[in-house]
């Protein structure tokens, strides 16, 4: 099931008008989180402003994504449904049940006679409701995604802690549990509290031994594993622009070790770069043409003690490479 360019179209196409009304609910700029954030109400253009941290919010994901372990539970729920299909393009991927213990061939083999009824379950329910289905050995879910169906200025939320993954690409994805998938699959509107923003502004450029990985443990170390509940972190600046599309990734998939709603990066030329390496130059193209939409308005990031409610400033060209114990995000 390849990515969808007509349901990004038509979520690009809606953009302009949403935002504009978000700007005006608010009445002041926005950042990306709030853009993106406003832009999938599911009541349709805002009509008024949200409080961060107390509002609870109906959204219309895009997309939602399932591994195997938590699908089972989650399709089991939708089949009694009553629809013919799913609601929104979704998929189901098989990686979490391959458990590494001898060697990639032998450890597939073992996985699939032993999960093999399940396998099979997720496949069938997955062809009759026109999911996508990923079947054992195709990938892990959080880079599949990212590599086939993650689009700057989507929502999507995935039945994974990592789904986060996705906002290297610019994207709202959020970890969620099975009955929240099958609400969303299903056609109903998805309920969350309007996260707070944190404000990670990134500068200079990383050198040496200094990876994407750093980022996030320096911002790990700052936060602790509960700084980042109920938030949405929000990484800008020159430095954001200079880490490439996989760096962001990393660094929005372990947001989730601080405990983070989801972590993302606007759209930018790496961004550009990657999905035209993965295939996508249509998705680039539709990106480039609302480029303006897919990043925080200027006086945000000028100005961001006054937009989010938490500033982190990090220098990348002073960042160190950092060294992490088990059971220690935080502690580096």
């Amino acid at each position: 099931m390849a990515f969808d360019i007509e349901m990004i179209k038509a979520v690009y196409a809606r953009f302009p008008e949403r935002i504009a009304a978000a700007r005006k609910a608010v009445g002041r700029p926005l950042t990306l989180t709030e853009k993106i954030l406003y832009a999938h109400l599911s009541e349709g253009p805002a009509s008024q402003a949200y409080s961060r941290g107390a509002s609870y919010v109906d959204f219309q994901p895009d997309r939602v994504a399932m591994q195997d372990a938590t699908a089972q539970m989650a399709l089991l729920q939708f089949m009694q449904a009553g629809r013919d299909q799913v609601a929104v393009p979704s998929t189901v991927h098989c990686d979490h049940l391959i458990q590494a213990e001898v060697g990639a061939v032998k450890d597939l083999t073992k996985a699939k006679d032993k999960n093999k009824e399940v396998y099979d379950f997720l496949a069938s329910v997955s062809n009759k409701y026109g999911i996508g289905f990923w079947k054992p050995g195709a990938g892990i879910i959080h880079q599949v995604v990212l590599e086939n169906y993650a689009f700057p200025g989507g929502m999507m939320i995935g039945t994974d802690s990592h789904t986060p993954n996705a906002g290297g690409l610019g994207m709202i994805a959020i970890g969620v549990g099975g009955a929240d998938a099958c609400d969303v699959m299903a056609g109903l509107a998805w309920e969350l509290k309007f996260p707070k923003l944190i404000g990670v502004k990134l500068t200079g450029k990383m050198s040496g031994w200094t990876s994407a990985k750093d980022v996030i443990l320096k911002v790990a170390g700052i936060l602790t594993v509960k700084g980042g509940t109920g938030a949405i972190v929000e990484y800008f600046g020159d430095g954001a622009r200079s880490l490439s599309a996989t760096g962001k990734g990393t660094i929005c998939n372990m947001g989730a070790e601080i405990g983070a709603t989801t972590s993302i990066f606007g759209y930018d030329q790496k961004s550009a770069a990657y999905f035209q390496g993965t295939g996508r130059a249509d998705v680039a193209a539709l990106a480039d043409s609302i480029a303006e939409h897919l990043t925080g308005d200027e006086e945000v990031y000028a100005n961001p003690g006054m937009y989010f409610d938490q500033v982190i400033e990090i220098n990348l060209s002073e960042l160190e490479p950092h060294v992490n114990g088990p059971f220690t995000p935080d502690l580096a």
